[in-house]
């Protein structure tokens, strides 16, 4: 049997007994990133949206930052809030530094800007499409913006569950952030690439696999909320029809 085929086996093993170790990472990972994403999404959707409908004075510049910002490098990101958070930065009375905190931070700053991005990219094709008519009804831009959300919630649900997947899938700013301690702030990643360079290949396998199945469940959502979208909108277009028929 060869060393892969070992691995592989056992780090199934690993899964379905399954392993508390590899529970703990887990667990670790879905509480950090989870709260990372519902931070960045309480604030990205409000402000994606209002940058939808909004038309201000640079508004150009500011949307070429914030796409920008969609290409950052997590350990950039990282190599910030590790600053932020040192015992001589602003932010260093907190105490955050290697700690969970410090790692929702990172990952929250890292998200902020895809969810910002992608609202204001549904709720301004919204705008096109449905602003004139709001406008004509006195309808100001906040006003704008949160009757546009609401009308494209399918579509935001589809940015809140792309947003978790990437908080879940980087490495970089957690690594540098939360310090990889064991049983305190390893995650999935850092578990992976601390494994991986210590020769522990099975359960460095089996939190992939892990990871992997997790991605694997959000593209699934994904494809799910597209679906009942089209559904719900085309089950209503032809009660519209018939009912507007002669």
């Amino acid at each position: 049997m060869s060393s892969f085929t070992e691995s592989a086996f056992t780090a199934l093993q690993l899964i379905v007994t399954p392993d508390p170790t590899l529970l703990a990472i887990v667990a670790r990972s879905l509480a950090v990133s989870a709260t990372a994403c519902a931070m960045a999404c309480a604030l990205g959707l409000l402000l994606g949206a209002w940058l939808g409908v909004a038309r201000f004075a640079g508004r150009t510049v500011w949307l070429a930052v914030l796409n920008t910002f969609l290409a950052i490098p997590s350990v950039v990101v990282g190599l910030v809030v590790y600053l932020l958070l040192s015992r001589s930065g602003p932010l260093g009375f907190l105490g955050w530094l290697f700690s969970f905190q410090a790692m929702v931070l990172a990952q929250s700053l890292l998200v902020l800007p895809v969810v910002m991005a992608l609202t204001r990219q549904v709720v301004e094709d919204a705008e096109n499409s449905h602003g004139e008519q709001l406008r004509s009804l006195g309808a100001g831009p906040l006003v704008r913006s949160l009757l546009l959300a609401w009308d494209e919630r399918y579509a935001l649900l589809t940015v809140v569950i792309a947003s978790f997947g990437r908080a879940i899938s980087e490495v970089g700013a957690v690594m540098i952030v939360g310090g990889n301690i064991d049983g305190f702030t390893r995650v999935m990643t850092t578990a992976i690439a601390l494994e991986t360079s210590k020769g522990d290949l099975p359960l460095a396998l089996g939190l992939g696999l892990v990871l992997l199945g997790v991605v694997l469940l959000l593209n699934g959502l994904i494809t799910a909320l597209r679906y009942w979208r089209e559904q719900t909108e085309g089950g209503a277009l032809r009660v519209a029809t018939v009912g507007a028929a002669p």
